[in-house]
């Protein structure tokens, strides 16, 4: 490959960059509404609500009392007046605790977001490009890059393994199991993104990057799709009558999620084949590409 700045734009448009999607981060306004949710919370706002209401109500007939008790109405008249301060003070107090609750959690959010970021701006990694072996940012490795690889990498793509020397993988971030992979050109030689290598060192070709990679897979199953779930559930209520239809396909579109995330976490991948879901870094699309 040659590596060039219009090759490596072709690539990114074709496969994608390896990139996946922050979620969405949560306004403000929806963190107030989960700090309302506390029970407690609930609790005062309740109380503080009858006691309002009480401290408005006046029953009927206190005005034909006789003169006797006129001086001790003017006291609990006063005493009346000042009972909604209780009620208020109690809500002042929930809202005050909601606001900073949601402002705590608003400014943690994005702080943690701002470090996530910097911190895949600053990883690099180490690819082979026209010949030449360069460092660069893990988010601009494309499809077709050769990867060198080693001890204590966590893999940042997709991949096929094409050199090396007694390469051993942890999977147990997709499989679950803490058992070493051991891999090998002839048997086994695909790598995926979000493991880490053990043992070894070696050369992978990049065959998936982004939305595309095990690792992002997993990303969109986990995220867009209960977005895209719910935007269905909630259009099927709507329809009424249509609620059967809408809710087959939700309870179809569930057990796809499951079946793939049953063959992700199974980790059933061996003598190198490829899931069907990785058809777009598929080696074989890139020779068709690249050329014999």
């Amino acid at each position: 490959l040659p590596g060039t700045a219009p090759d490596l734009e072709k690539r990114k448009q074709i496969f994608g960059q390896n990139f996946i999607p922050p979620k969405k981060p949560k306004t403000f306004l929806q963190l107030v509404w989960e700090a309302l949710q506390d029970v407690t919370l609930i609790i005062l706002e309740i109380a503080a609500i009858i006691s309002l209401g009480l401290s408005f109500y006046h029953p009927p007939g206190e005005g034909n009392e006789g003169c006797a008790t006129a001086q001790g109405g003017a006291e609990d008249e006063g005493e009346a007046e000042a009972g909604w301060i209780e009620g208020a003070a109690i809500l002042l107090s929930v809202i005050c605790v909601v606001l900073v609750t949601a402002f705590n959690d608003w400014s943690k959010e994005k702080q943690f977001r701002g470090l996530q970021s910097r911190i895949e701006q600053e990883q690099k990694f180490t690819v082979v490009r026209a010949g030449q072996v360069v460092q660069i940012p893990v988010a601009e490795i494309v499809v077709g890059d050769i990867a060198q690889v080693k001890y204590g990498d966590l893999l940042p793509a997709d991949g096929l393994f094409i050199q090396g020397n007694d390469l051993k993988i942890d999977e147990s971030s997709l499989t679950g199991e803490s058992d070493q992979v051991r891999k090998s050109v002839d048997k086994d030689p695909m790598l995926l993104s979000g493991t880490h290598v053990m043992e070894g060192s070696g050369r992978m070709l990049v065959t998936a990057v982004g939305v595309n990679s095990q690792t992002g897979i997993i990303f969109t199953l986990l995220g867009a799709g209960g977005e895209e779930e719910e935007k269905k559930d909630k259009k099927g209520v709507k329809k009424g009558d249509g609620l059967q239809l809408p809710a087959a396909d939700g309870a179809a579109a569930s057990n796809a999620a499951d079946s793939a995330n049953a063959s992700l976490v199974n980790g059933k991948m061996q003598d190198g084949n490829v899931d069907a879901s990785q058809s777009k870094g598929n080696p074989f699309v890139l020779t068709s590409i690249c050329g014999p």
